[in-house]
Protein backbone atom coordinates (compact mmCIF):
# COMPACT_ATOMS: atom_id res chain seq x y z
CA UNK A 1 0.00 0.00 0.00
CA UNK A 2 2.82 2.52 1.00
CA UNK A 3 4.85 1.36 -2.04
CA UNK A 4 1.72 2.33 -4.52
CA UNK A 5 1.23 5.74 -2.78
CA UNK A 6 5.50 6.19 -2.88
CA UNK A 7 5.33 5.04 -6.56
CA UNK A 8 2.31 7.60 -7.43
CA UNK A 9 3.20 10.60 -5.42
CA UNK A 10 7.16 10.62 -6.94
CA UNK A 11 5.27 10.06 -10.17
CA UNK A 12 3.23 13.03 -9.98
CA UNK A 13 5.95 14.80 -8.69
CA UNK A 14 7.77 14.16 -11.80
CA UNK A 15 5.32 15.42 -13.82
CA UNK A 16 4.47 18.98 -11.50
CA UNK A 17 8.28 19.82 -11.46
CA UNK A 18 7.78 21.22 -14.45
CA UNK A 19 5.17 23.73 -13.22
CA UNK A 20 7.83 24.78 -10.17
CA UNK A 21 9.14 27.57 -11.66
CA UNK A 22 5.89 28.96 -12.63
CA UNK A 23 4.39 28.99 -8.91
CA UNK A 24 8.13 30.28 -8.06
CA UNK A 25 7.43 33.14 -10.35
CA UNK A 26 3.65 33.41 -9.26
CA UNK A 27 4.86 33.97 -5.65
CA UNK A 28 2.91 31.09 -4.66
CA UNK A 29 6.03 30.24 -2.07
CA UNK A 30 7.13 30.60 1.25
CA UNK A 31 8.58 29.55 4.56
CA UNK A 32 7.25 25.47 4.85
CA UNK A 33 6.57 26.28 8.47
CA UNK A 34 4.17 29.36 7.24
CA UNK A 35 2.90 27.22 4.21
CA UNK A 36 1.84 24.51 6.27
CA UNK A 37 -0.12 26.33 8.41
CA UNK A 38 -2.24 28.49 6.38
CA UNK A 39 -3.09 25.13 4.62
CA UNK A 40 -4.03 24.05 8.16
CA UNK A 41 -5.71 27.15 8.84
CA UNK A 42 -7.61 28.26 6.16
CA UNK A 43 -8.41 24.87 4.11
CA UNK A 44 -8.34 22.41 7.02
CA UNK A 45 -5.28 20.29 5.10
CA UNK A 46 -2.74 18.19 6.66
CA UNK A 47 0.35 16.17 5.24
CA UNK A 48 -0.71 12.84 3.99
CA UNK A 49 2.09 12.10 2.09
CA UNK A 50 5.54 13.09 1.67
CA UNK A 51 8.16 12.03 -0.64
CA UNK A 52 11.74 12.71 -2.23
CA UNK A 53 11.98 13.41 -5.97
CA UNK A 54 14.19 12.27 -8.47
CA UNK A 55 15.78 15.89 -8.02
CA UNK A 56 16.06 15.63 -4.71
CA UNK A 57 13.14 17.68 -4.13
CA UNK A 58 10.65 17.11 -0.90
CA UNK A 59 7.06 16.97 -2.78
CA UNK A 60 4.27 16.83 0.22
CA UNK A 61 0.24 15.83 -0.21
CA UNK A 62 -1.87 18.18 1.92
CA UNK A 63 -5.69 17.71 1.91
CA UNK A 64 -8.38 17.17 4.11
CA UNK A 65 -10.31 14.08 3.95
CA UNK A 66 -13.35 16.34 5.68
CA UNK A 67 -13.76 19.13 2.85
CA UNK A 68 -11.93 17.09 -0.48
CA UNK A 69 -9.92 19.76 -0.69
CA UNK A 70 -6.01 19.42 -1.47
CA UNK A 71 -2.66 20.94 -2.39
CA UNK A 72 0.64 19.33 -3.55
CA UNK A 73 4.47 21.11 -2.45
CA UNK A 74 7.54 21.07 -3.41
CA UNK A 75 10.67 21.69 -1.28
CA UNK A 76 14.23 22.26 -3.01
CA UNK A 77 17.24 22.34 -0.41
CA UNK A 78 17.34 25.77 0.83
CA UNK A 79 14.76 26.84 -0.95
CA UNK A 80 11.14 28.13 -0.28
CA UNK A 81 7.94 25.67 -0.37
CA UNK A 82 6.16 26.26 -3.25
CA UNK A 83 2.42 25.16 -4.19
CA UNK A 84 2.34 23.73 -7.91
CA UNK A 85 -1.46 21.85 -7.75
CA UNK A 86 -4.38 22.27 -5.76
CA UNK A 87 -7.75 20.92 -6.07
CA UNK A 88 -10.78 19.34 -4.75
CA UNK A 89 -12.45 16.13 -4.39
CA UNK A 90 -9.32 14.20 -2.48
CA UNK A 91 -9.82 10.39 -1.80
CA UNK A 92 -7.95 7.89 0.04
CA UNK A 93 -7.89 4.74 -1.87
CA UNK A 94 -6.56 1.83 0.03
CA UNK A 95 -6.47 -1.11 -2.72
CA UNK A 96 -5.06 -4.52 -1.99
CA UNK A 97 -1.82 -5.16 -4.15
CA UNK A 98 -1.69 -8.04 -6.46
CA UNK A 99 0.35 -10.76 -5.55
CA UNK A 100 4.21 -10.47 -6.79
CA UNK A 101 3.75 -13.31 -9.03
CA UNK A 102 1.04 -12.07 -10.97
CA UNK A 103 3.19 -9.07 -12.26
CA UNK A 104 1.17 -6.53 -10.33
Amino acid sequence: MKRIFFLTSTALAAMLLTTYELAAQARNCGPHEVVTTRLAERYGESRQIIALTSDQSVMELFASPETGSWTITITRAGQPTCLVAAGQNYQHVAEALGAPDQGA
